[in-house]
């Protein structure tokens, strides 16, 4: 294989990058870091000086896809110029859109065998800003407003997000054939969501 030169500086971008277009096509399983080094042409002590393992490879992932999919439903949630409902529906529609167009990353945020690296990067923490986390947050400012029946806030929380955590496996893992129908069946789960916020 002809060796490309990457500056120091970049190498690290540059394996994440090998390594999430290695996912698009092929099992995570598969992915190993002699293939980031044969596709740079660096050595393997190269990419130890970024990665100590492919897990410590992994969590970098992780928080890479927990951070872009943040990015598309925090600053909704968040922004009090858009009406609450409108927040709630726009963030859930991104959030569905995310998953439709990178399976990949979702698959790799909540693969049941990577459980043990997420589950020491997320938290539900108030102070987290992540978009669990404003969701709770969201769900609260729409109590406090006399917009959504005041029921428990962690509990309503955690019912929305298993909603469309739930079609969002439907459509990655295939376990029925949604995807000709996924818009279809995104505006009646939110409608239903909704409607079971708001007073």
């Amino acid at each position: 294989m002809k060796k490309t030169s990457y500056h120091h500086g970049n190498l690290k971008e540059e394996f994440l990058k090998i390594a999430f277009n290695f996912i698009k096509k092929e099992d995570i399983d598969r992915l190993t870091l002699k293939i980031l080094s044969e596709a740079t042409g660096t050595s393997r002590s190269a990419i130890y000086r970024h990665f100590s393992s492919k897990d410590a490879l992994i969590e970098t992932m992780i928080k890479s896809c927990f951070s872009e999919l943040d990015k598309e439903i925090s600053p909704i949630l968040v922004d009090k110029s858009i009406e609450i409902i409108d927040r709630f529906n726009i963030a859930f529609r991104n959030y569905l859109e995310f998953v439709k167009n990178n399976p990949h990353l979702y698959q790799l945020l909540f693969a049941k065998r990577y459980a043990h690296i997420r589950e020491d990067l997320v938290t539900t923490d108030d102070s987290d800003s992540s978009g669990f986390a404003n969701l709770k947050k969201a769900i609260q400012e729409g109590q406090e407003s006399g917009i959504l029946k005041k029921e428990d806030i962690y509990h309503q929380t955690i019912t929305v997000w298993a909603s469309l955590h739930g079609l969002s496996l439907l459509l990655v893992d295939g376990f029925l054939d949604v995807e000709d129908i996924y818009e279809e069946l995104s505006d009646m789960m939110i409608k239903n969501i909704l409607a079971g916020l708001v007073i």
